[in-house]
């Protein structure tokens, strides 16, 4: 018998797939350059290293916040605080939506209230330019969400481990995430390598930039590897700018 957690899993990978094969709201991906974004889930504060990386090769990146767990202190991380946020943003980065309560969009009764919330709580915290781009919390899509989404934010962003080319749903992003084990991270150069040979638009997106990671993270000295690679091979943008380099 499924428990209740396999079969919550499943309800999400089945809403993904329907949303993927049967969204009409589709753009024409075209570019002549590989596109590369890095991007942040949650946001742990060890993610401040990730921006620094990207500092360093000339680039920004997009950094999706949940409100809700600001500061929130966990047995393998520390999520951002409000000042973190504002530094991020003072920085160039791109300051993104992850919902306020960081659950399952199926699991918020009352989503415009919460996405309201998280709002607010970006411009406490200093972020002067409101979210424009979203990312699902776990990844997770729900179809009945789907027109307060695109009410609000340009695009959002799930998994899917797939380039967007071609045909492209802005509500139902496609990325690629880097995660452990260390030596399957590294080898994520092989996802650069398509875009490079088949332009197109990749995006990475992670948690944690530390020495000791989570599962859902990875190691300075690999990110940074990723990151000078991507910047060699491509043209690296936070979500925003590329949407406006493709014209959406």
């Amino acid at each position: 018998m499924l428990d209740e957690g396999r079969i919550g899993s499943l309800v999400d990978r089945l809403a993904n797939r329907m949303i993927w094969r049967l969204a009409r709201q589709r753009r024409r991906l075209e570019t002549d350059v590989p596109l590369v974004s890095f991007t942040f889930d949650d946001v742990p504060d060890s993610a401040l290293e990730g921006a620094a990386i990207l500092e360093k090769h000339g680039v920004r990146g997009t950094f999706y916040i949940a409100g809700g767990l600001a500061g929130q202190v966990e047995p393998d991380r520390t999520l951002i605080t409000p000042e973190g946020c504002s530094e991020l943003a003072a920085r160039g980065h791109e300051i993104g939506c992850h919902t306020h309560a960081h659950r399952k969009l199926r699991s918020i009764a009352g989503l415009a209230a919460d996405l309201d919330r998280n709002a607010q709580y970006l411009k406490r915290a200093g972020v002067a330019s409101p979210a424009t781009n979203f990312a699902f919390p776990y990844n997770a899509a729900w179809p009945l969400s789907r027109a307060e989404l695109r009410r609000r934010y340009r695009t959002c962003r799930a998994a899917g481990d797939a380039i967007n080319r071609g045909s492209v749903d802005p509500m139902m992003l496609k990325a690629v995430e880097i995660r452990q084990p260390e030596e399957d991270a590294r080898a994520l150069t092989r996802w650069i390598d398509d875009v490079a040979s088949h332009p197109g638009w990749l995006i990475f997106f992670t948690h944690d930039i530390a020495s000791r990671p989570t599962p859902y993270g990875c190691t300075p000295q690999t990110f940074d590897h990723l990151v000078r690679y991507a910047v060699e091979k491509g043209c690296v943008l936070p979500v925003d700018a590329a949407l406006d380099r493709i014209k959406w």
